[in-house]
C-alpha cells in the first residue's frame, strides 16, 4: 500500500540527496557559538548548519531549538552531533570552542589547555571538510588561530581569525556616537591584537572621506584637547563592562562573525580587518597572527590591504605583535 508520502509526490527521478553548496559548521554551541549561528540564519547564508559540542544534551536541544523554526528560515537543514562526520563537506567551519581562564590561571597556561583542545577539534574539521576556510573565534583569538594554521596544515588564506572586527564594529560605533551620525558613515579601524594591546589606526579615521585628524592633528594622543584616546579605551574595557553585567558577551561577536562569513559565502571581496600572518609586515619577523585590512572572498582571504600607518602606530603594531610572540613561543606539542 502507498504511503502518503508515495501518494503526495511525483517521482521525477532526480536524486534528492544532493551536497550542500555552502554548508557552515559552529563547533562549540555555548552563548558565543549559538549567537553565531542564529547571526548566520538570520542573514540566510548556509544551505545546511552543522553544530558540534561534546554536550550531548544541550547540543540536541539546541538543535531541536533551532529546527522548530524551520517556518521562518531559508536553511532547509540543521543538523547536530558530537561526531564530526556530521561537519562533513562544509565550506565554512567556525570554532568558537575551548577552555575558560581560571582563577589564578596564568595566559600560558590557558592558552596551553586550549592548544590540546584544538589538536583534537582541527583534525577533525580538516579530516571531514579538507577544502573548508576555517574561522577562528576562541579566544586568545590570535594566538589560537595560529595554532589552528600548525594543526590544520591549511594555507594562511584559509585560516582566518576574527581578530579586530569586532574592536573595530566598537570603533566606529562609539566615535559615530560622539560626532551624532550612524555607525556605517564612520570609518575607522582597529589593528592588532583582538585585546588589551590593539592598535587604534586614529590617521585613518574619517567620514565621508574627510579625516578627522585634519582637524584635530593630536587626536588620539596624549597631547589632543577634545581626548578621544578614551574612545579607544572604552573599547578595550568594553568586553570587560559587558561581562561583568551579564557575565559574558556573545551578541555583537555573532553578528560579527555573520558578517565574516557573508563576505565568504557571497565572496564580496569586502575588507575586514581580521586575523592573519603577518610575518613581513611593519618589520615584524616573528609568525605571529594579528589584524590587519584583510580581502574576504570564497577562497577564504585573497589579499591584505598596505596601509599605511604613522610611525607611532606601527611601533605600537610591532609591540602587540612582540606580546603575542613571548607567550606563542613556549608552546608546545604543535
Amino acid at each position: 500500500m502507498a504511503t502518503v508520502q508515495e501518494k503526495l509526490f511525483t517521482c521525477t527521478g532526480a536524486d534528492k540527496n544532493v551536497l550542500p553548496r555552502n554548508k557552515i559548521t559552529i563547533v562549540g554551541v555555548g552563548q558565543v557559538g549559538m549567537a553565531c549561528a542564529t547571526s548566520v540564519l538570520q542573514k540566510e547564508l548556509t544551505d545546511e548548519l552543522a553544530l558540534v559540542d561534546i554536550l550531548e544534551d544541550k547540543l540536541k536541544g539546541e538543535m531541536m531549538d533551532l529546527q522548530h523554526g524551520s517556518l521562518f528560515l531559508k536553511t532547509p537543514k540543521i543538523v547536530a552531533s558530537k561526531d564530526y562526520s556530521v561537519t562533513a563537506n562544509s565550506r565554512l567551519v567556525v570554532i568558537t570552542g575551548g577552555v575558560r581562564q581560571q582563577e589564578g590561571e596564568s595566559r600560558l597556561n590557558l592558552v596551553q589547555r586550549n592548544v590540546e583542545v584544538f589538536k583534537f577539534i582541527v583534525p577533525q574539521v580538516v579530516k571531514y571538510s579538507p577544502d573548508c576556510i576555517i574561522l577562528v573565534v576562541s579566544n586568545p583569538v590570535d594566538i589560537m588561530t595560529y595554532v589552528t594554521w600548525k594543526l590544520s596544515g591549511l594555507p594562511r588564506s584559509r585560516v582566518i581569525g576574527s581578530g579586530t572586527n569586532l574592536d573595530s564594529a566598537r570603533f566606529r560605533y562609539l566615535i559615530a556616537e560622539k560626532l551624532g551620525i550612524h555607525t556605517s558613515s564612520c570609518h575607522a579601524y582597529v589593528l592588532g591584537e583582538h585585546g588589551d594591546s590593539s592598535v587604534p589606526v586614529w590617521s585613518g579615521v574619517n567620514v565621508a572621506g574627510v579625516s578627522l585628524k585634519s582637524f584635530n592633528p593630536d587626536i588620539g594622543t596624549d597631547k589632543d584637547p577634545e581626548n578621544w584616546k578614551a574612545v579607544h579605551k572604552q573599547v578595550v574595557d568594553s568586553a570587560y563592562e559587558v561581562i561583568k553585567c551579564k557575565g559574558y558577551t556573545n551578541w555583537a561577536i555573532g553578528m560579527s562573525v555573520a558578517d565574516l562569513a557573508e563576505s565568504i559565502t557571497k565572496n564580496l571581496g569586502r575588507v575586514h580587518p581580521v586575523s592573519t600572518m603577518v610575518k613581513g609586515f611593519y618589520g615584524i619577523d616573528n609568525e605571529v597572527f594579528l589584524s590587519l585590512p584583510c580581502v574576504l572572498g570564497s577562497n577564504g582571504l585573497i589579499d591584505v590591504v598596505n596601509q599605511k600607518l604613522q610611525d607611532a602606530e606601527a611601533a605600537q603594531l610591532k609591540s602587540s605583535a612582540d606580546t603575542l610572540w613571548n607567550i606563542q613561543k613556549d608552546l608546545q606539542n604543535l
